[in-house]
């Protein structure tokens, strides 16, 4: 299995807009998203996001949040912890908190989530993303499942 993680960060004339804005930012705006719970296979490598084809059915952990507050800080977050067995992959948003403790907070859900299932971690990822909100602000952050 292959995954991709990535983030966007956008304003919009509306919540919808700025959420789709965000996912084209990301990459993940053309195709139909399908939020899955937290886990992927084993053997599971991470790569670059790859052009998707339009239309497609993906399978996606999602993390957003936006605000239509002016001057908010909005923030998304996915971390990924793989074994040798599988792994898990949590996310985690915020508006007006410290970017660093969105950060940690995901971590520190996947490392209990591993720490449950008796799993050592040989990997940890962490995407995060940031925005301070202008008039109508998105963010998201996701781990995009694409397959072998």
């Amino acid at each position: 299995m292959k995954v991709a993680i990535t983030s966007g960060k956008a304003e919009g004339p509306t919540k919808l807009n700025a959420f789709d804005n965000a996912l084209l930012y990301a990459g993940i705006g053309d195709v139909n998203l399908i939020k899955v719970s937290s886990i992927i296979p084993a053997n599971t490598e991470i790569i670059e996001l790859k052009k998707l084809t339009p239309g497609d059915m993906v399978n996606c952990v999602l993390s957003y949040t936006s605000s239509s507050n002016p001057g908010d800080l909005i923030s998304a977050a996915i971390a990924v912890a793989t074994s040798s067995d599988f792994g898990c992959v949590v996310e985690h948003s915020g508006i007006n908190c410290d970017p660093e403790a969105i950060r940690k907070e995901a971590i520190s859900m996947v490392k209990y989530m591993m720490q449950v299932r008796n799993m050592e971690i040989k990997e940890l990822h962490v995407e995060e993303i940031n925005h301070k909100v202008v008039d109508l602000g998105a963010v998201v952050a996701s781990l995009v499942y694409l397959g072998d």
